[in-house]
């Protein structure tokens, strides 16, 4: 058995007789060009090679001119949690079992974290073939800062469940990077310019290094009328700035005030509580809470 196998200076893999490691073998998210030098190494010399997809892996494998010799199993989400002790096993015998999914790095919203989580709890080594990252070349691209970002993977699917989970972002100053479904784009940038505030620039990634790239730049709300016309097709992710900074002597009294001043021009409360939220830098929820509330001390009843 090849468990515990190392690579050599060639880039081969060498037998050896060492406890079982696990490789995180990253993929390329779209040009096969992009794959790390390592990966073809690890999968000619892995014992067991996990793939999400294998005859996707097969395709990937031919283009790279490799044949793997060792056992080929399935590990998706749908059999992740049966499968993790299986593998956990070959691990603990000696195996060299290779992780892969369709793109990217495995665990990161690709299966994955069972068995990384499994291995490390039986003390099996867990190491890497660093590879292409959709979330880092979304940002990298997206001209949006960098210098701080949090990755929230897939918003729910359920619009209620959706929109709460914006709302709780909603003051969240570091860039958000999300992945999304083509089918629910256009839903889920709406819900964004709702909780965010239309003006929030954004960008939408989409077939990142593929031949149709495209990245789609400006406010949450053109975004969104651009995704319920246009109809992107694709492998999705979106990048949107974070939260302006509060200012420190900005008060719910400045808020109130403020939306009074224009709803004595003639704005709707709405429309001013709105306008206020994002001129102020705070949240509408909150400035709407603070204008009700001096409705209240004042006995006005809407």
């Amino acid at each position: 058995m090849k468990g515990g196998a190392l690579l050599r200076e060639d880039g081969r893999v060498a037998n050896s007789t060492a406890d079982g490691i696990l490789v995180l073998a990253g993929t390329p998210i779209g040009d096969v060009g992009d794959a790390p030098p390592r990966l073809a190494a690890e999968l000619a010399g892995a014992d067991v090679v996990a793939a999400e997809d294998t005859r996707r892996l097969l395709r990937l494998a031919s283009s790279l001119g490799v044949t793997i010799a060792g056992r080929l199993v399935s590990y998706f989400e749908g059999n992740e949690s049966a499968r993790t002790p299986e593998l956990l096993t070959a691990l603990t015998d000696g195996a060299r079992v290779v992780l892969v999914t369709d793109a990217g790095m495995p665990s990161v919203s690709d299966p994955g974290y069972r068995l990384v989580a499994a291995a490390v709890e039986a003390g099996v080594r867990v190491t890497s073939v660093p590879g292409p990252s959709a979330v880092l070349t979304a940002l990298a691209v997206s001209g949006l800062p960098v210098d701080r970002f949090c990755f929230e993977g897939f918003p729910p699917r359920r619009p209620g469940e959706r929109s709460r989970a914006f709302a709780a972002l909603a003051d969240e100053p570091r860039t958000l990077v999300f992945f999304e479904s083509r089918h629910r784009l256009a839903d889920t940038l709406t819900a964004m310019a709702a909780a965010f505030g239309a003006d929030r620039a954004a960008a939408v990634c989409r077939e990142l290094t593929k031949t149709h790239e495209e990245v789609k730049r400006g406010p949450l709300g053109s975004l969104a009328e651009w995704a319920a016309e246009d109809g992107p097709l694709g492998e999705i992710t979106l990048v949107v700035q974070g939260a302006p900074p509060r200012s420190a002597t900005v008060t719910a009294a400045d808020a109130v005030e403020l939306v009074a001043e224009r709803e004595a021009a003639g704005v709707r409360r709405k429309e001013a509580i709105a306008d206020v939220a994002r001129d102020l830098g705070l949240p509408k929820r909150e400035v709407y809470a603070a204008v009700v509330a001096a409705k209240a001390s004042e006995g006005v009843v809407d």
